[in-house]
């Protein structure tokens, strides 16, 4: 299927926003959770995106079982926004470029005929020590698609052959040509005490990366450790 030519405008910076343009009969898919607006004439519904299987290996990915569609059923062009359940950056995705696979919790919305799929990590240690959850999404397609990030997008591209290890938890997306694992970190000192868990993602290129300055699950991690510090000291 085609995916649908859609207009967009990523707003704010350091909260984003994405405000997606539908022309008649156009429309987007998002996760339930991520609607800001919808302009008059934009109809809303929700479904499992694709039968039952569809949404039991999206709740396998970490996401809801459920997908919601927007679609202008009017006569003139219309706007929609959607904007992310915590702080940080949206990414827009050109998939004519080519596939992408993305962290459990990453994808905001896309254009409809983009296929949102679960995708299986090739290797039994990245199954089990990636830190994200063993498996990842995969975004294919030849339309836009947006992800979500904790804090700044940084979009690293990698030559042939070029390797880059990445902690887990920053890891947000990279193309399909990249290669993808995870490596136990070098030595006992750096194990016990380096602060960075035992495994780092290792990627080789070709191909981009992208990935995020603050992952929610580290920022929640200082929230939960100052607020057990203060009730201590009470």
């Amino acid at each position: 299927m085609t995916a649908d030519t859609i207009d967009y405008e990523i707003l704010g910076e350091d909260f984003h926003a994405v405000v997606i343009t539908l022309d008649p009969g156009e429309a987007v898919q998002a996760e339930p959770g991520a609607l800001m607006f919808m302009e008059e004439d934009i109809d809303m519904a929700t479904s499992t995106g694709g039968g039952i299987l569809s949404g039991i290996k999206r709740k396998l990915a970490g996401e809801r079982f459920f997908v919601t569609r927007f679609e202008n059923e009017g006569d003139v062009r219309r706007k929609v926004g959607f904007a992310s359940e915590h702080p940080g950056n949206v990414k827009a995705v050109d998939l004519s470029e080519g596939t992408v696979y993305c962290q459990r919790d990453a994808f905001l919305c896309c254009a409809r005929g983009v296929e949102v799929s679960v995708a299986f990590t090739k290797r039994l240690g990245a199954g089990f020590f990636g830190g994200e959850g063993f498996v990842l999404q995969k975004l294919t397609g030849d339309g836009f698609a947006f992800m979500h990030a904790g804090g700044h997008v940084i979009e690293r591209l990698l030559e042939p052959g070029e390797r880059l290890r990445i902690d887990t938890g920053c890891l947000v997306g990279f193309d399909e040509t990249v290669d993808y694992s995870i490596k136990l970190v070098g030595g006992v000192t750096s194990k016990i005490f380096g602060g960075e868990g035992l495994f780092l993602a290792s990627l080789k290129g070709p191909g981009r990366v992208w990935m995020q300055t603050m992952p929610f699950s580290r920022f929640a991690d200082r929230v939960l450790e100052a607020t057990q510090n203060t009730r201590g000291e009470t």
